[in-house]
């Protein structure tokens, strides 16, 4: 259901929403902007709830910074005042700390959202399209989509390669020294594909002038209309709520 929108309009929905997570500065709407688009993950998309968790890792990590940042390094901490005996969690360094340590979780959420929801290719098809991105610059983005699992096959490759010449099985998991010895012959695995790709291009006569048709390019329908009204109308009701709450 969440697939067959517009990625236009996912996108204008998505950042509406890191606008509001971003300049409204209040805990409850903010854990409203990690759990409305994780709810709707789960239901319309069918997207694991583990998988989430997993996803929101780095973000809670970088989240956590701001925490210890605000709770330990402020100036004008209240940390004193909890060695001294009063209760850390009732202090406002730990309110903006928790308020920026959500923040962090959803904006990842929201972007986890737009990126599960949207198909890279469609997504380049319509910003070429409608916000007329430059051709060039769309079919690189393509190449470089073929280009990535490509990569991970060549180093697969080359992993098995050097398992046989050895005679030991190759490790579930690269170590460092073997990461290390990958660079070199992956890079020029890339710049050769990057070659090819190029001369493909202009050998197809791939122009800025030139009249262009895009196949497959996403359109707008109702369901894009009623999806973006009822985001926004949600997104201001959070907003309106946690305010009321406040007073």
């Amino acid at each position: 259901m969440l697939k067959a929108l517009n990625p236009i309009t996912k996108l204008f929905v998505c950042i509406i929403w890191l606008t509001a997570a971003v300049l409204v500065f209040d805990a409850r709407f903010q854990v409203a902007c990690i759990v409305i688009p994780a709810l709707a993950l789960i239901v319309f998309n069918r997207t694991s709830p583990l998988l989430l968790l997993a996803l929101m890792v780095p973000f809670a990590l970088f989240g956590l910074g701001f925490l210890t940042t605000s709770l330990l390094f402020r100036q004008e901490s209240d940390f004193a005042l909890r060695m001294a005996g009063e209760s850390l969690f009732a202090t406002p360094a730990f309110s903006a700390g928790i308020t920026l340590f959500l923040r962090a979780i959803a904006c990842g959420t929201i972007s986890v959202f737009f990126a599960l929801t949207t198909d890279p290719g469609a997504a380049v098809r319509a910003f070429m399209v409608y916000c007329r991105l430059p051709a060039r610059i769309g079919y690189s983005l393509f190449a470089a989509m073929q280009l990535v699992p490509d990569l991970a096959s060549e180093a697969q490759q080359m992993r098995l390669a050097r398992a046989m010449k050895s005679g030991r099985p190759p490790r579930r998991f690269p170590g460092p020294v073997e990461l290390f010895s990958l660079v070199i012959p992956l890079l020029a695995f890339a710049i050769r594909r990057a070659g090819r790709t190029a001369i493909a291009m202009e050998a197809r006569g791939l122009s800025p002038d030139a009249p262009r048709t895009v196949l497959n390019a996403p359109r707008f329908g109702r369901g894009d209309l009623i999806f973006a009204l009822v985001a926004i109308v949600v997104c201001g009701l959070s907003i309106g709520a946690g305010s009321s709450i406040l007073r």
